[in-house]
């Protein structure tokens, strides 16, 4: 009887783990997934942006309330980006929400 308790538990226990480690893994996918999913959404929506033929996105700065022209970089923020200014930030973050009041020629 006790060679069965024994393993009774050690096999309760392997059980365990190996739970425990699935929902590490399926977490680690949900969340990967998801920013994966945010990434593609601010792609599509930095990449619809109109642009003009040297392909700078058409943009309405808020700083300086005026149509521009402006390349995006990496983070899909405009060329003319000062990090740290309230309009830069907020602008930056409308190009990634696809909220950014554009203009076309």
């Amino acid at each position: 009887m006790p060679d069965r308790r024994r393993l009774e538990r050690f096999l309760r226990s392997k059980l365990q783990e190996a739970g425990e480690q699935y929902e590490q893994v399926r977490g680690s996918t949900g969340n990967q997934l998801e920013e994966a999913r945010d990434a593609y959404r601010v792609a599509k929506n930095a990449r619809s942006l109109p642009s003009d033929e040297a392909g700078r996105a058409q943009i309405v700065c808020r700083r300086h309330a005026e149509q521009r022209a402006a390349k995006l970089d990496d983070e899909y923020r405009p060329a003319c980006f000062e990090a740290g200014h309230p309009d830069c930030e907020g602008c930056a973050e409308d190009v990634r929400e696809g909220r950014i009041e554009t203009w076309e020629a």
